[in-house]
């Protein structure tokens, strides 16, 4: 229960954090700039010039639909922090936006925007909950179609509400400024949630596995697998080392081989994730 409680009170201070990055992202460099994100932010800075309400108002507004829709697919439980997340997101915006923009340079307005958008939603879906607005909606996509990453969505629904700033605002400056903006938030996103995560995957096929592989592991402290091969043209049976590193130990598999047995042949891949010891929780939940 103490447990419990510890994790509810972090989670709550994770997200205030977040939510304070989050809109300062919005009121001190892209809404002052004319930029608008894209997501429900980005539709509530469009609306704030057609109507003069406040962007963070307009934001807590908007979400108030969607938030009903996340409580019929995801339960009390998750709304809780999520509006939590909202209202202090709505709170910060309206508070920060007294305040003059940080720049006025839209190109560096965008790329801190950018960065900062990314890192309180980032933060916010760390502790299951969301920022609400487009961050559900692509929750709910997320549970049909995993295989689709989140920054990636969150730039394919951006784009037409950058497109509409871009109309509104009478600027074609302005709409590609806001483009970047959602360019670098997606890349940024993906990389909070993700983190560098690529790997490499090498298949060394040699004369003598069993040394290359002795030296593998206690050199790199990196596991290694046998794998049973057999030559297509000798009929040779052979044993295949297969091993998955981090991209940096990389350069120093081939070393190994190269000193062990520079007649071996080896084919080193890309991998993007993995999942394991050492690696990403196969068990945890899909951000």
């Amino acid at each position: 229960m103490k447990k419990t409680w510890l994790r509810i009170i972090r989670d709550m201070v994770i997200i205030a954090f977040a939510a304070f990055i989050y809109a300062a992202g919005i009121s001190l460099f892209l809404d002052p700039n004319n930029l608008a994100p894209g997501g429900v932010t980005g539709i509530s800075v469009i609306l704030n010039r057609l109507s003069g309400i406040e962007t963070g108002t307009l934001y807590f507004l908007l979400n108030v639909p969607i938030v009903l829709l996340g409580i019929w697919k995801f339960g009390w439980r998750f709304i809780v922090k999520t509006a939590y997340a909202i209202a202090l997101t709505s709170f910060f915006t309206n508070l920060l936006s007294g305040h003059k923009a940080l720049t006025e340079d839209p190109l560096l307005a965008a790329l801190a925007g950018g960065v900062l958008i990314a890192c309180g939603i980032g933060l916010v879906f760390k502790t299951g909950a969301t920022t609400g607005g487009m961050d559900i909606i692509i929750k709910i996509i997320r549970q049909k179609y995993k295989y689709l990453k989140t920054g990636f969505l969150f730039q394919c629904t951006d784009m037409s509400i950058v497109a509409a700033s871009g109309f509104i605002f009478r600027d074609l400056n302005i709409a590609l400024y806001a483009l970047i903006a959602v360019l670098i938030s997606g890349r940024a996103l993906d990389y909070i949630l993700y983190g560098q995560d690529e790997a490499r995957m090498v298949y060394i096929i040699t004369g003598k596995p069993q040394e290359v592989g002795r030296k593998i592991l206690e050199s790199l402290e990196a596991g290694i697998t046998y794998l049973h091969g057999k030559g297509g043209w000798t009929g040779q049976e052979k044993q295949v080392i297969f091993c998955v590193v981090r991209k940096q130990l990389a350069p120093r598999v081939e070393e190994i081989v190269k000193e062990e047995d520079p007649a071996a042949f080896m084919i080193i891949t890309s991998a993007s994730e993995i999942y394991g010891e050492g690696y990403k929780d196969l068990f945890a939940e899909t951000l």
